[in-house]
């Protein structure tokens, strides 16, 4: 037992650390999107109200899937940012826009996912939609649509970190992964630098 709990917690120490930090900077991103969700509903249009009818479908692209792009494209730029300079402090191994667009593809799957969860708990005829009874919109706290939200972003937050952690920030790992080729080269090399071989 000892061995595994060695394993997890002091050999894994690192990702712990980065895991810890992903949520806290998730927590911040959710803060972030859950206020232009609120902003959006407030100003914006009914949430329920169509946007672009689908054909042949009992399905609608409705405003509350605008105000959860919205709020996912400020709130993944917002996460981005903080991840690359204070989780995985990835900055100055990679570009800004070449680790962006990973991330960027990362979130829009997400956020697809996102989309279906959301719309799942607020379409009146799915399976899965929040109890009008509980929520009526009488108040903040009872508005279906931040719920939705809410819970579609701690259902989506896991896959996100890992394929952040392995992909988007890998750029880390490489810049680690040379330095120490490099200062193992120089050691074998007698500390003189490199020696490349053609």
């Amino acid at each position: 037992m000892r061995r595994l709990t060695d394993y997890l917690l002091v050999r894994h120490r690192h990702n712990w650390i980065q895991l810890i930090r992903f949520g806290l900077v998730g927590g911040s991103g959710v803060l972030v999107n859950l206020v232009v969700v609120i902003v959006c509903n407030k100003v914006g249009a009914d949430e329920h109200g169509v946007v672009v009818d689908l054909p042949f479908s009992p399905f609608n692209v409705r405003w509350y899937h605008v105000y959860s792009t919205l709020a996912f494209l400020v709130a993944n730029v917002w996460n981005f940012q903080l991840n690359r300079s204070w989780t995985f402090k990835s900055a100055p191994h990679s570009g800004w826009w070449r680790e962006y667009g990973p991330f960027l593809a990362v979130g829009l799957v997400g956020q697809a996912v996102n989309l279906l969860i959301v719309t799942l708990l607020l379409n009146p005829t799915s399976p899965l939609a929040l109890p009008v009874s509980v929520f009526d919109s009488s108040s903040g706290f009872r508005t279906p649509l931040y719920w939705a939200q809410l819970i579609g972003i701690v259902l989506v937050t896991p896959m996100s970190f890992v394929v952040n952690k392995v992909w988007t920030f890998a750029s880390v790992r490489r810049a680690r992964h040379a330095a120490s080729d490099d200062d193992h080269t120089g050691a074998a090399g007698g500390g003189g630098g490199r020696v490349e071989v053609s």
